[in-house]
């Protein structure tokens, strides 16, 4: 009776082994015939398994929940509202932890802002966050959120290190060296061995000293200067030469250097009048050449010396930008304009600079005389003189 019964439940596990077996081989039989549509292509494998959440190397800045379904889902997962807000905060600090490390500090910065807005009861935690911030904020060269941010964390914890590290570095990159200072003492009496701050601390010493060493160096400059200024003015009004008063944005105690804004300024940087042992001026001086559009500079023109004295020197040799050969010392022109009554004013050659200078229409502007050149009888001199009255000086 036994063996009766076990027969056919053998031949029916039998069948049922068949069967799987046709099965499995209709299944690999289906894979011969066509290929299977998931696989990775030998070409692109890298950037298909980049597009798996377990593989990912870094992860989308946005996510689509319909082009990445799974990427949504574990979001949604880690960043979950329904958590306690402790939990978010730190998870969000632990990747703005991993962006900080890869040096991606803009997306730090938006984790722990994010883990900030979290507003959780954690005091330390808090203070982790904004010291994190401070740091991204740091390498972002936001000096002055860095330090925004050490000082809110000071204000959760005062006594803690990092926070005051950090606020330390910052108020020394932005030169505030009293507050690095203190900063430093304040960490230093809760670590004396704390090698950033000591560091930190004797450089922002040493940086103002050399602070507080240029003030006191430019305050005697400044009372040196207004001196000097005192003098030349003084000397001015002896010989009857009007300067002309400072523009609305120049500061009228500025040192008599020669910022003159016409062509080729830049050679008169650091000019200055001068005032020999004899009492005797001796000026910074732009000759203009309008139909070149070309400058030449005398750094000290003394007040005696004449102005053909000066051209027979600068055109001994004819310079390269004169193509026509015609700026002959003797074949000069010299004159000044009067821009308020739109005239100009021939001066000869064989006058001294202070003749030139003493004439009532004459303002000196700019601590710097100015005179335009022109060539006798030339077109360009014409066409420039048409339309304006044109006076000697006698």
């Amino acid at each position: 009776m036994e063996a009766q019964a076990a027969t056919p439940a053998r031949g029916e596990e039998r069948g049922q082994e068949e069967g799987e077996g046709d099965a499995m081989d209709a299944f690999l039989d289906k894979f011969r015939s066509q290929q299977y549509r998931g696989r990775l292509h030998e070409d692109t494998w890298e950037q298909e398994l980049d597009k798996i959440p377990m593989f990912m190397k870094k992860a989308p800045a946005e996510i689509n929940p319909q082009e990445n379904p799974e990427l949504a889902c574990l979001q949604s997962l880690i960043f979950d509202d329904e958590r306690p807000p402790e939990e978010q905060a730190k998870t969000y600090k632990d990747e703005g932890n991993d962006y900080f490390k890869d040096r991606d500090y803009k997306k730090a910065v938006a984790s722990y802002t994010e883990g900030l807005r979290k507003k959780c009861s954690d005091p330390t935690l808090n203070v982790v966050l904004l010291t994190n911030r401070a740091a991204a904020q740091y390498h972002l060269g936001n000096l002055r959120s860095a330090l925004n941010d050490a000082m809110a964390a000071r204000k959760l914890q005062p006594n803690h290190l990092k926070a005051i590290i950090r606020g330390a570095i910052c108020h020394l990159e932005l030169k505030n060296f009293s507050e690095a200072v203190h900063w430093c003492d304040e960490g230093l009496r809760l670590d004396a061995k704390e090698k950033k701050l000591l560091e930190t601390r004797a450089r922002a010493d040493k940086l103002k000293r050399a602070a507080e060493r240029d003030v006191r160096k430019a305050k005697v400059k400044e009372r040196k200067d207004k001196v000097q200024k005192g003098v030349l003015l003084r000397a001015f009004q002896a010989r009857n030469i009007q300067v002309a008063s400072a523009a609305p944005e120049e500061d009228e105690d500025d040192e008599p250097t020669c910022p003159h804004g016409g062509l080729g300024s830049e050679n008169a940087i650091g000019a200055r009048v001068s005032l020999d042992d004899s009492g005797r001026l001796s000026w910074p001086t732009l000759l203009l050449y309008p139909e070149h559009g070309e400058t030449d500079f005398i750094s000290a023109f003394h007040e005696d010396s004449r102005f053909i004295d000066h051209l027979m020197v600068m055109f001994e040799e004819l310079p390269p930008w004169d193509i026509e050969r015609k700026y002959h010392p003797h074949h000069l022109e010299l004159y000044f304009e009067d821009e308020a009554r739109v005239e100009v004013y021939q001066v000869s050659p064989e006058s001294t600079l202070l003749e030139a200078l003493q004439h009532p229409r004459y303002f000196v502007k700019a601590w710097t005389p100015a005179f335009l050149i022109l060539v006798k009888q030339s077109p360009f001199r014409k066409n420039f003189l048409r339309g304006r009255k044109v006076h000697r000086l006698k």
